[in-house]
């Protein structure tokens, strides 16, 4: 063997001798045959009784130079027998491994006793006589016999049976005499007592049959030989013969059957073939006497595959194939070097024989053998597996770790990993991919490889519910594997236990109309039985019809009578259908028929007898099995008695003795076990007023007329002129150019018929003759001349094509087709119909349904919601029917979930008291895919619903936090989800108390609210991380808003001063150009057209849309700081209505609708929220807007920006265009933050890229557009926010945050939470910016830092301020001044103040 660079080879490992069954006596010795190949030579050892033998100090066993054991002078007594047993020779080489032969049984013969001895007899001259000595089966090779104390030589005519008796067939009298058996096994002999044989002359008399010796059941190998013993003693002298299975065996013709002494059989070299029932048949003339035996053929083990060498790599997957045969079917068992495998999570036995072993660790290299064994015998097979180490890696560079592997698809038995490709190879399309996987806690790690290079993910199946599993993966380049990435921990889902089959289903027939169905209560795991569903159709129908049934039995009535029906049982629980039971099948009992006998006829024989025939009742009216008929008659001349005839089940009734010439009525009834059904209507006949002549044969058929058809010819004739002799038939005669081919005989009532199977194009010759008991009479001839052919054959019906499913609501589909046999217009005007079958695949075990429709269109209901069904379609016309049709799909439209979300529990969050975790499982009848989840939540479980504060929660997260509850107060929590079609069911209250202090963990519990009222902390929104923020004195906050607004407005008047000295005709350049960039932009307008927003924000008419536009694929665990109850915003002053009712206007973007309203889910909210400008200076806008950037290392964060804007920031990226953070989506929808930031004096040159009309982006700004249009935001992928920061006029620059991306992120980080800290640029000084919020007007509000970007280039300064000139005209110019002298007066009041 070789290890190293160079490749290792399988080495030859094989026993060239194995030890065999041995039977050996007391004293003697044997030996053990073994004997093995390899290169170095192999260590030999012995087993016996699966325990290994201490050879060295043995003086009686010892190990021979070639494996061989020996065994002196065997031991055996009755209670010590250490020598009989089952021996094993094993073969080790260091290093390599270790193989063990088949196991060889030693048997050591018993001590010499006898279990019968001969006894005395008297035999009749020439018959057969048998002396008994029966031994243990060991011995019978070591009897002997002995005549007057002398060896009896044996011969065809006496012989040893294989239990040691003696057979003298055909006695003289030179056999009298005493016989001894003797038994001579290694030690003195033992001899039986002595018994007289006596010879008697033939006595003439006939004397019974018996056996002296017959066969007994037997078992032997295929290639030994059988004796079945068979003696008959009698008089006369039997003769015997043997029949296997019934059939007649002759030995004389057959070398392999030999007839000894007495007539026992033996069968020599034994086949398969051979097995079966034998009997031995002794018949002497007067009587027969029989005996039977089984012989049972058995064959050992025998490999038809023997396991391969293999080549792996560790954690690779492996099977060793082994298939063998033998009888009785052999048992496997698998040998690793040496020791028994034990079957384990990696060590599998599949399809019955074969060894797969899961996640190769370098331990497993060695031998494997498959060892095979019956009753008869055992053999084995190996081969080696050589685990190889992975080839080292080519010169280049390796990849580096897969970044962000995660799992994004957690079932029960399987797990779906994604990941992105390594830091070093960004593009990555020729990496390949394998995922090692291992049981937490264990070594043994398994490998599944991605199918294509450039995957990202990969399945991996077969997993264990509820088990923890770490998974790594490894990117391969050409120059071999990289860096692995660092272990995930996933566990498996529970599995969902569905309930079992009903065990003990039973189904009697009550009556002829009705079945019972009873059964038993399945296993149903972890959910109690809710119900079950019996389902039934008759046999051999396709329309299984339901019913819901609560209890354990159920009767279904109105069944047809003497029907079979068959039924099963499916058994739901809270998550679903369980297992079917199989089918069982039942007969309804039988009944009376429930109609009358058909096609009664009435046939007068003579002038005293009249046959009746008729048919059976239809089969559906049988209603059992008909036993006979019922015939009634009567004369019908006057109301006479009438008579009655039971018959059979033959269809015709010969009625005799009836009166010449008089009418008769008849009527029959069928007859089942259960009575008589309805009779037909009275028919009548008369009977013959003399009887016809049968004195002669008839005269020749009145006329004869043949109609040729293609491969047949229809033949019609009227009877004789002379109806006054009998006609009991006619004979029809034809054939090619003469009639005497072929003879036909037809019934005397018969006046047509077809002759069928003829040549077309072919000249026949007829005859037809009557005839009667007296023969028959003159033939009449035709010919005929049958057509050619030329028919085509029929065309089989076309399936319907263009099969379309059309869903009309929840459960409802219309199916419509075509039909290609139809003419153009599709019209149907023959009696042909379709069949619609369709069935869903969840369950797995739902069978078709079916309806019928005569038009090309059917409504197919009843359907639920959200569910994928296929329908196909077939035709019929007449008896001929189409193949289905392709399939068609159609899913049902969702509906509103109707059932709450289920296993709502509510826990603390460790270390944040005031923080709770919401935790819940997805409604069992969603209807739909789940696009979100409303928490409500309060401390009075009795208030009404719009009382209770709501937490939305988007996507398909199963988890929220909420913040900021008051300690030691009891909630309770409700929750619904909503799909697209609405919201469903709350859930029921949850109660849950905060704890009482810092670090003790609250409890949730389903209990009646005690009712308490709940005060909610006034307290700062929420950072990300959900820790609070300090809040400032509310003083302290006023002066530094002040004092930032003074310093603003001095900036603008610097710039607006600026403005006014640009030339007119820059002016009107500018104004072209803005015009040219807005025209295919979304608002279009100028600074003329851009009304202040209206500052109402109406929260009744406010809907949960957003919600939908984020359907997230991995949701993760986000904080949702928004206010809590109605006290969080406090209502605007009325009299500030006139100011705000002077700069309203009807806004119509439609981001204003949709950012805005996810706050309807805040009931608390009630007063509407008014935003008052003029307490303010005129300032900047920073909106916040997603920009869709190529490859932008950050972009990955979007889906988790900022929860909050009180911690947003605003980061620069070497450019000098200020760029932001979106808010995050709830955020956007529900803050009630003011999204105006006031920036200091720094962020006014930057500013100015926004000039052109105030909501209109620079075509060339490097931020990009500043709104999307819809078309653009649809199709958005993973978007960076930007902020832009526009010149702020105290009404044109109202920004309403943008509708957030619909195009979930395709990787979202694994935190929740996490801020977008950015790359910051240098030198750029961090700027702390106080906002104003709606709703805390009269408080401090935790300050929002902004990162503002430091004064651009003074080439870019240049060409901004070029760009800001257009946006002021000198008139308005004075009216901003004069509006701020206004504004400077109020700010002098309040800082004196």
């Amino acid at each position: 063997m070789h290890t190293g660079a160079s490749v290792r080879t399988f080495t030859p490992f094989y026993f060239v001798m194995e030890p065999v069954d041995t039977l050996s006596l007391r004293g003697s010795s044997v030996i053990l045959n073994c004997s093995a190949y390899s290169e170095p030579s192999p260590k030999i050892e012995w087993k016996k009784d699966g325990t290994f033998l201490n050879l060295v100090s043995d003086d009686r066993r010892q190990l021979l130079s070639d494996g061989s054991l020996l065994i002196n002078s065997v031991v055996h007594s009755k209670h010590n027998k250490p020598d009989e047993g089952y021996y094993q020779c094993v073969a080790t080489v260091e290093s390599l491994g270790t193989i063990v032969s088949r196991t060889a049984k030693l048997t050591v013969a018993g001590l010499p006793r006898f279990a019968s001895q001969p006894e005395s007899s008297s035999v009749y001259a020439g018959n057969s006589a048998v002396l008994n000595c029966e031994v243990n089966a060991d011995l019978v090779p070591f009897v002997r016999w002995e005549q007057d104390r002398q060896p009896l030589v044996l011969d065809g005519r006496v012989i040893k049976l294989p239990n040691g008796a003696l057979v003298i067939s055909n006695v003289t009298e030179g056999d009298r005499g005493l016989y001894r058996c003797i038994i001579e096994s290694g030690g003195p002999p033992k001899y039986s007592e002595e018994a007289e044989l006596k010879v008697l002359p033939d006595p003439e008399i006939p004397s019974n049959l018996v056996f002296l010796s017959q066969p007994s059941p037997l078992i032997k190998v295929i290639g030994q030989s059988a004796v079945l013993p068979c003696v008959a003693s009698g008089i006369p002298s039997p003769v015997i013969r043997w029949t296997r299975n019934e059939e007649a065996l002759s030995p004389e013709s057959s070398d392999r059957l030999i007839l000894l002494a007495g007539s026992s059989l033996e069968v020599r070299g034994l086949t398969e073939e051979d097995a079966g029932t034998y009997a031995c048949i002794a018949d002497n003339g007067n009587e027969t006497i029989e005996a039977q035996a089984d012989l049972t053929v058995q064959a050992s083990p025998e490999f038809l595959k023997k396991p391969a060498n293999i080549y792996a790599h560790e954690s690779m997957d492996i099977v060793f194939e082994c298939e063998v045969t033998g009888k009785p079917t052999p048992t496997v068992k698998w040998v690793k070097n040496g020791d028994m495998v034990i079957p384990s999570d990696y060590f599998k036995i599949v399809k019955e024989h074969n060894l797969q072993v899961l996640g190769l660790v370098k331990s497993d290299e060695g031998f494997y053998q498959c060892i095979a064994e019956n009753d008869v015998g055992n053999s084995q097979a190996g081969a080696q597996l050589i685990i190889l180490d992975h080839a080292p890696a080519t010169t280049g560079p390796l990849p580096s770790a897969p970044r962000d592997v995660v799992a994004s698809l957690v079932s029960t038995r399987f797990i779906k990993l994604t990941w992105r490709t390594p830091a070093s190879d960004p593009h990555g399309d020729n990496l390949t991919y394998s995922v090692f996987y291992t049981k937490e806690g264990i070594n043994r790690e398994r490998i599944e490889n991605t199918s294509h290079p450039g995957e990202m993910q990969v399945t991996i199946q077969n997993l264990m519910p509820e088990t923890v599993y770490v998974f790594r993966v490894v990117a391969q380049n050409r120059h071999g594997s990289g860096e692995r990435s660092l272990p995930l921990r996933v566990e498996t889902q529970p599995e969902v236990q569905l309930p079992g089959p009903a065990p003990n289903i039973r189904a009697y027939a009550s009556s002829p109309t009705s079945i019972t169905v009873t059964w038993e209560t399945p296993l149903s795991g972890n959910g109690e039985i809710q119900n079950y569903k019996l389902y039934y159709m008759e046999k051999g129908a396709d329309n299984e019809q339901d019913v819901d049934v609560g209890s354990r039995s159920y009767t279904i009535n109105g069944l047809k009578k003497y029907t079979e029906y068959s039924f099963r049982v499916v058994a739901y629980n809270k998550h679903g259908p369980g297992v079917s039971t199989q089918d069982v099948v039942v007969r309804t009992l039988s009944d009376v028929p429930s109609a009358a006998p058909q096609n009664l006829s009435l046939e007068v024989r003579n002038s005293k007898s009249i046959v009746i025939h008729w048919q059976p009742p239809p089969a559906g009216t049988q209603n059992g099995q008909i036993t006979g008929y019922k015939i009634r008659y009567r004369k019908s001349s006057r109301k006479s008695d009438v008579m009655e005839s039971v018959g059979g089940t033959q269809l015709f009734q010969l009625i005799e003795g009836l009166d010449r010439g008089t009418e008769y009525n008849f009527r029959v009834a069928a007859l089942t076990v259960n009575g008589t059904g309805p009779a037909t209507d009275w028919m009548s006949a008369e009977t013959f007023e003399s009887d016809l002549d049968e004195t002669r044969v008839p005269e020749v058929p009145s006329s004869l007329h043949v109609r040729p058809l293609i491969t047949s010819i229809v033949v019609s004739w009227t009877p004789p002129e002379n109806q006054n002799i009998v006609v009991r038939g006619y004979a029809i005669g034809y054939g090619l150019g003469s009639p005497h081919a072929q003879t036909i005989k037809v019934d005397y009532k018969q006046r047509y018929y077809t002759i069928e199977n003829l040549d077309p194009s072919s000249h026949y010759v007829i005859t037809l003759k009557a005839f009667n008991n007296v023969g028959e009479g003159i033939p009449l001839y035709e010919s005929a001349v049958t057509r050619p052919h030329t028919v085509p054959d029929p065309t089989p019906m076309m399936p319907p094509v263009g099969v379309q499913a059309s869903i009309l609501s929840h459960d409802t589909i219309r199916i419509t087709w075509a039909d290609n046999s139809l003419p153009k217009h599709q019209k149907i005007t023959d009696s042909r119909y379709y069949t619609v079958r369709w069935k869903t695949n969840i369950p797995a075990n739902t069978k078709y349904k079916t309806a019928n429709a005569t038009t090309l269109s059917y409504l197919v209901t009843g359907l639920k919601p959200n569910t994928l069904y296929e329908f196909s379609v077939m035709v019929t016309k007449g008896r001929r029917s189409s193949t289905w049709s392709m399939t068609a799909h159609g899913t049902t439209f969702e509906l509103v979930p109707t059932s709450p979300p289920k296993d709502v529990t509510v826990v603390s969050k460790e270390g944040k008291p005031r923080t709770i975790i919401v935790n819940w499982q997805p409604p069992s009848e969603a209807n739909g895919k789940v696009t979100g989840y409303i928490i409500y939540y309060s401390t009075d479980v009795n208030a009404e619903i719009h009382d209770w504060v709501i937490e939305p929660v988007v996507g398909n997260r199963l988890t929220h936090q909420i913040q900021e509850l008051t300690l030691d107060t009891p909630y309770y929590f409700k929750i619904q989800a909503r799909n697209s079609k609405g919201m469903g069911p709350m859930s029921e209250a949850v109660q849950f108390r905060t704890p009482k202090a810092s670090g003790a963990s609250g409890k949730g519990s389903r209990l009646p609210d005690t009712g308490s009222d709940y005060k909610p902390p006034i307290s700062g929104s929420n950072s990300p991380h959900g820790s609070p923020t300090s809040s400032l004195d509310s003083n302290m906050l006023l002066v530094i808003i002040v004092s930032i607004g003074v310093l603003t407005i001095v900036l603008v008047v610097i710039i607006a001063v600026f403005c006014t000295r640009r030339t007119a005709s820059h002016q009107k350049k500018k104004r072209a150009a803005c015009k040219s960039v807005n025209g295919s932009h979304k608002y279009k307008g100028n600074s003329k057209d851009v009304k202040p927003p209206d500052l109402w924000i109406h929260h009744e008419r406010l809907e949960l849309k957003p919600i939908d536009k984020s359907p997230d694929p991995n949701p993760i665990m986000t904080d949702t700081p928004i206010p809590r109850n109605s006290q969080d915003i406090t209502p605007v002053d009325n009299s500030m209505d006139s100011n705000i009712h002077q700069r309203r206007n009807s806004y119509r973007g439609h981001e204003s609708e949709d950012s805005m309203s996810t706050l309807a889910g805040r009931r608390g909210m009630r007063p509407k929220m008014m935003m008052p400008f003029d307490s303010q200076p005129p300032q900047p806008v920073i909106s916040a807007h997603p920009i869709h950037s190529l490859d932008n290392p950050h972009h990955h964060f979007h889906s988790s920006s900022l929860a909050s804007p009180t911690r947003s920031h605003l980061y620069l990226q070497g450019s000098p265009w200020p760029i932001g953070t979106s808010l995050s989506h709830s955020d956007r929808a529900n803050s009630t933050e003011s999204v105006r930031n006031t920036p200091s004096t720094d962020t006014l040159p930057a500013s100015s890229s926004q000039t052109c009309c105030a909501d209109h982006p620079d075509p060339e700004g490097a931020a990009g557009s500043s709104y999307l249009t819809g078309a653009q935001e649809e199709g958005s992928g993973p978007s960076l926010p930007t902020a832009h920061v526009r010149p702020s006029h105290p009404l044109k620059s109202f920004a309403v945050p943008a509708v957030p991306s619909p195009g979930p992120p395709t990787y979202d980080p694994t935190l929740p939470s996490t801020p977008l800290l950015s790359q910051q640029a240098p030198n750029h000084h961090l700027h702390s910016v106080k906002t104003a919020s709606i709703g805390t007007l009269g408080r401090s509000r935790p300050p929002m830092p902004v990162i503002v970007p430091s004064a651009p280039d003074v080439q870019e300064t240049t060409r901004m301020l070029d760009d800001s000139e257009s946006s002021y005209e000198p008139d308005e110019l004075t009216k901003e001044m004069a509006h701020l002298e206004g504004l400077m007066k109020d700010l002098n009041a309040i800082t004196t103040a």
